[in-house]
């Protein structure tokens, strides 16, 4: 599939989003553990610059990840012979498809077990999303055991999707390009699952109320 300009422009901007995120996360989040250990407290004040990333994390998954590029990989069984569904629309899926055939071989291919991860986060990690921006937006405390939870499958699932895509049968051809889009998904659940760890009450003093 012959790339359209503003394919390539996107591919351009979800690669800076995804170089820039996980830089400013674990900044945030170092600065936040050493003053955990200098306060010798597991209560601090709220982090808006860490919860800032933390929401743009959630808001990118909810709709575009989950929600138009994974759940096309369900709705699509083989991309190499389909009718363009209803969703997502054909625009995004002719992004995916282009996407997968000059990038990410494992996409295209679509084994059975590289389907459950999907299901995994349609089913469960796209109301996470929601439920989460809705927490940090508010400081809700409730949200620290779902962010452990979340966090520790996302990590196990990513971790075997990264090995595929580096030593597997279907190898992605620019390693570096496709671990770099990746790597939110690495950093973003580790350095919540460390927060969450670490804090009993992640956004300070806050009253508590859903």
């Amino acid at each position: 599939m012959a790339a359209e300009p503003w394919m390539e422009k996107v591919l351009y901007c979800i690669a800076a989003l995804c170089s820039v995120l996980p830089i400013m996360t674990l900044a945030f989040t170092m600065r936040r553990v050493v003053a955990l250990l200098g306060k010798g407290s597991a209560t601090l004040p709220p982090d808006r610059g860490l919860d800032a990333c933390m929401m743009v994390f959630f808001l990118f998954n909810f709709p575009f990840i989950t929600y138009i590029v994974d759940i096309e990989q369900i709705i699509i069984a083989d991309p190499g012979n389909f009718q363009y569904p209803f969703w997502p629309p054909p625009i995004m899926v002719d992004l995916i498809h282009w996407y997968g055939k000059n990038y990410d071989p494992l996409l295209m291919a679509r084994p059975t077990w590289w389907k459950v991860t999907i299901w995994w986060d349609v089913l469960f990690f796209g109301p996470f999303y929601v439920l989460a921006f809705y927490a940090f937006l508010f400081r809700k405390r409730w949200i620290r055991f779902p962010s452990i939870c979340y966090s520790c499958v996302l990590l196990t699932i990513v971790s075997v999707i990264l090995a595929e895509e580096t030593f597997g049968p279907h190898a992605a051809p620019q390693r570096s390009l496709v671990l770099l889009l990746n790597a939110p998904w690495v950093v973003e659940p580790a350095c919540l699952l460390v927060r969450m760890l670490l804090e009993e009450k992640p956004f300070g003093e806050a009253k508590e109320s859903f």
